[in-house]
């Protein structure tokens, strides 16, 4: 299972989320709502996988928070990348 994940987040996060979504328990374990893990989807979805991944239901451990925070880098400097192309 963590190999067909990986392979997915290699196609893109938004994938490899969905799928996490659908075929475990994960992102229901680490988020209250379905709220937050849709606006993960669509803005922050590196952030959203890393932290559903790493949350072992009571808490993230300090390795996870590091993992998190690499995550919300990748997703900001592909927003901002992105950004910085259009002009």
């Amino acid at each position: 299972m963590g190999c067909l994940i990986a392979a997915l987040a290699m196609i893109g996060p938004r994938v490899a989320l969905f799928f996490v979504w659908i075929s475990t328990g994960f992102v229901d374990r680490a988020y209250d709502s379905t709220i937050v893990p849709l606006l993960g989807l669509l803005f922050l979805p590196w952030t959203t996988l890393v932290y559903a991944l790493v949350y072992d239901g009571n808490n993230v451990n300090f390795l996870g928070w590091v993992f998190v925070f690499f995550a919300l880098v990748a997703d900001v400097s592909t927003s901002a990348g992105s950004a910085r192309q259009r002009y």
